[in-house]
């Protein structure tokens, strides 16, 4: 089995562990504890690689967009 390390990033939000994997996007989940926001996470990983979802797809588009932040 082939390991790689990541860095997860987590809040708590209401009581629950919210986290994303920051060299991933789209891979976010929860729990209620750290450790099932670590094993959700590791699921949402396997369920994104099984569907093929980080093969590479160049965007149709892309555009500057402007945020309000404050």
């Amino acid at each position: 089995m082939v390991k790689r390390t990541f860095t997860l990033e987590y809040w708590l939000d209401d009581g629950w562990y919210v986290g994303r994997l920051k060299e991933v996007p789209g891979v976010f989940s929860q729990g209620a504890t750290l450790e099932e926001l670590e094993d959700n996470l590791q699921e949402a990983y396997r369920l994104m690689l099984e569907e093929g979802a980080f093969q590479d797809h160049p965007p149709d588009a892309t555009k500057e967009v402007v945020l309000d932040v404050a």
